[in-house]
Order: C-alpha cells, then sequence, then structure tokens
C-alpha cells in the first residue's frame, strides 16, 4: 500500500548527475533491477533527453535499499529539467517517488506517481493553484488505486441495509479517515507501513464477518468509524512522507471515496436484484472474508 522511493538531481551546466534509493522490498520481485531502475525516469530539457553516460548500482543492506546513480548530458547548460518517471509502472501503480533538484544555490522539488508522472523542475515554488491541483488529484489517485480501499468500500456496501445507512456509514467512514490524517501528525506513533496494510486487509475481513455473523446488529456506523481510522493512516502516512498539505490530499480521499461507494451501490443494486435467489451479500461478504484473513497473514509472515 505505502510504496515510496527518494531521489535527487543535481544540475551542473550542460550534465546532470541523479542518485536513486529505492526500497529492496520494492524490487524482489525484479530479475534485473538495477538496469529496470536506471531506464525508469529520463530527464528532458528544452524537449531533448538527456543522454545517460553513466549508471551503477548498488545494494546498501543497513538501509535496505538499492541506491542507483547517473549522470546525464544535454547539448546546451540547463536552466529548467522536466523528469519522467516510470517507477510506478515496474514497482506498483501507488508508487511514489520523491525527487529532489538542485542547481547552483536553488533548488526544487517534485512528486512523481501514477497521477503526476512528470513534472517541471523551475527552481520555485509552485503556485497555489498548481499546488491544489496536483495534490488533490494525488489524494483521488491513493484512493482509486488502492486494493485495500477498494474491496473496503464493496464490503461498506454490503454492509449497508437501507440508503440511509448507507449515507450514515459513508460519512462515517470518511470521516474516521479524515480524523486520523489530521490526528496523526499531531502524535509520536509512525506506524510501519507493513502494519498499515495489515490493519487494512484485517478490516476488510471484520466488517465481512459483521455482515455474515451479525447481519441485524446495531450501531454499525461506530464499527465503520473505528475502522476508518485505520484506513486513514495510508493516507496520513502518503501525506507525511510527500509533504502535500492534509486538507488538499484529505480532499481528494474523500470525494474520489465518496463518488466509487455511489457507484458501487448502484451497480450491487442492480446486481442483487438480478440474482437476489443466489444472496450475493452472502457470498461476496464469505469472498472478502477470505481475501481479508488470506492477505492479513501474508504480510503478518511477510
Amino acid at each position: 500500500m505505502v510504496s515510496i522511493s527518494t531521489g535527487e538531481i543535481r544540475l551542473e551546466g550542460n550534465r546532470a548527475s541523479y542518485e536513486v534509493r529505492m526500497p529492496l522490498f520494492e524490487i524482489a520481485h525484479m530479475k534485473e533491477p538495477e538496469k529496470a531502475l536506471l531506464g525508469a525516469i529520463r530527464f528532458m530539457a528544452g524537449n531533448i533527453e538527456g543522454r545517460r553516460v553513466d549508471g551503477s548500482c548498488q545494494r546498501v543492506e543497513a538501509e535496505n535499499a538499492l541506491i542507483c546513480k547517473s549522470v546525464y548530458e544535454f547539448p546546451v547548460a540547463v536552466e529548467t529539467v522536466e523528469a519522467v518517471s516510470e517507477f510506478h509502472q515496474i514497482t506498483v501503480p501507488q508508487h511514489v517517488h520523491l525527487l529532489r533538484a538542485v542547481r547552483g544555490e536553488f533548488n526544487d522539488q517534485a512528486v512523481l506517481d501514477l497521477s503526476f508522472p512528470k513534472a517541471q523542475l523551475r527552481f520555485r515554488p509552485p503556485t497555489g493553484f498548481e499546488k491544489a491541483v496536483q495534490q488533490t488529484v494525488s489524494g483521488a489517485v491513493r484512493a482509486f488505486s488502492g486494493a485495500a480501499q477498494i474491496l473496503f468500500l464493496v464490503a461498506l456496501v454490503m454492509a449497508a441495509r437501507s440508503r440511509r445507512e448507507l449515507l450514515i456509514l459513508a460519512a462515517t467512514f470518511l470521516s474516521g479517515e479524515v480524523l486520523a490524517c489530521v490526528v496523526f501528525p499531531l502524535v509520536s506513533w509512525q506506524p510501519a507501513p507493513r502494519f498499515v496494510e495489515a490493519a487494512a486487509a484485517l478490516t476488510i475481513a471484520y466488517l465481512a464477518v459483521e455482515i455474515l455473523m451479525l447481519p441485524q446488529a446495531g450501531q454499525r456506523w461506530l464499527v465503520v468509524a473505528v475502522l476508518g481510522v485505520f484506513h486513514g493512516l495510508y493516507f496520513a502516512l502518503f501525506i507525511q512522507s510527500s509533504g502535500f498539505e492534509t486538507g488538499w490530499v484529505v480532499l481528494g480521499v474523500v470525494l474520489c471515496e465518496a463518488l466509487l461507494i455511489a457507484a458501487l451501490a448502484w451497480g450491487m443494486s442492480r446486481v442483487g436484484a438480478a440474482m437476489a435467489r443466489w444472496r450475493p451479500v452472502r457470498w461476496g461478504s464469505a469472498v472478502l472474508l477470505a481475501v481479508g484473513l488470506v492477505w492479513f497473514f501474508y504480510r503478518l509472515q511477510g
């Protein structure tokens, strides 16, 4: 769920030196990670792509990371540079690459991900509008691309026994996420990304058990609110790692998840009406329970 790498590019005249630090667990599935990382990012100046003239990688076990360094040459001295990242293609779709750029006494930074794989480093802070758009869209993409978020929203729609209850469950779930994003920076606790993913998987299983074993249970909204806090930890970690503003990211998350809940409710109402005799909610909940438990124990062992 939480996938982050860091990089730094230094510009001197028509040359640029770049260094990327990628956690080892992000590249465990790659046959040639060194080759993949060196080719997963490109730099351009004036629509001309920089030519990589050198590149090497080294595993640093003490930092649990693969560190790759490369050198690029451009035809002329570089004033601004555009970075194009494909790290989200070779790792996971929700991967975030935090890039810092330095040119003389000036510096700039960018966050490259699925929503914004390109960024122009102009060594000036972004405008308020640019910041709002990037961070809101990034929050929406985080909500849409996370498997745990989607599966939980499916379970949430299944758990609602009426339209009124669906509105209440959605509101309390989103409130729990917002609360986690607001409170998390104020406490000293720093959960590991693997813990956050395991907790999110367990919330899916828990809500599925509630649907299967306690179909008439009251105060389900309170359970959903608490589970929303655990899901909010994922977005809180993203906000902390990216340096984005909480308000813009949360706005993107809330808008995206509200639309997803509405779309899922509409689709599942049609499926439920057409397949009522097959009891789709019960079978769907059983599948979600199995998926949540397997995912949870897999992460615990990992």
